[in-house]
């Protein structure tokens, strides 16, 4: 991307994408990536040890959903693809110091339409292997929303 994006702004231009071109691919990896670091910081401000875990399993399969679509490139370009220091950069996410419960209803809509997208992306991928991909990392989009909305009621105790 020729200028600076943050987390929320490189998701809605991934998002805004039809079908899921190269730039996108490594839009979502340099978004997975954060998402591990946006997890992590996120269970540093719940204040409950049992959302803390649950958002750290999160942060967990983000790593792995940055593996996946590393080697989705790779297979896609048919070469081995390794990112550029930029594309490892991890992107800046605006936090309130506390989160809320309420919060959290916003982390489920983004994990939800981030499985929606990448099963629409999967259905229109041509190379199986790498629908195949896609269609991991979306099911556990869904996942992570489902540990969100748990964090939610936990916080809303």
């Amino acid at each position: 991307m020729d200028t600076e994006m943050d987390f929320l702004s490189l998701s809605a231009a991934l998002a805004a994408k039809e079908i899921l071109d190269v730039e996108g691919m490594e839009w979502m990896y340099q978004l997975e990536l954060s998402g591990e670091v946006l997890y992590h910081q996120l269970a540093d401000r719940v204040g409950d040890r049992q959302a803390a875990e649950l958002l750290r399993r999160n942060a967990v399969e983000e790593r792995a959903h940055a593996r996946r679509m590393a080697k989705a490139l790779s297979l896609k370009l048919g070469r081995e693809w390794t990112p550029t220091i930029e594309q490892q950069r991890i992107l800046s996410v605006p936090l309130p110091d506390q989160v809320s419960a309420e919060f959290f209803l916003g982390v489920v809509q983004g994990e939800i339409a981030g499985d929606q997208g990448s099963q629409r992306w999967a259905d229109l991928e041509p190379d199986e292997e790498v629908a195949h991909l896609l269609r991991l990392n979306g099911r556990e989009e869904s996942i992570h929303a489902g540990r969100a909305q748990q964090v939610s009621v936990l916080l809303s105790a």
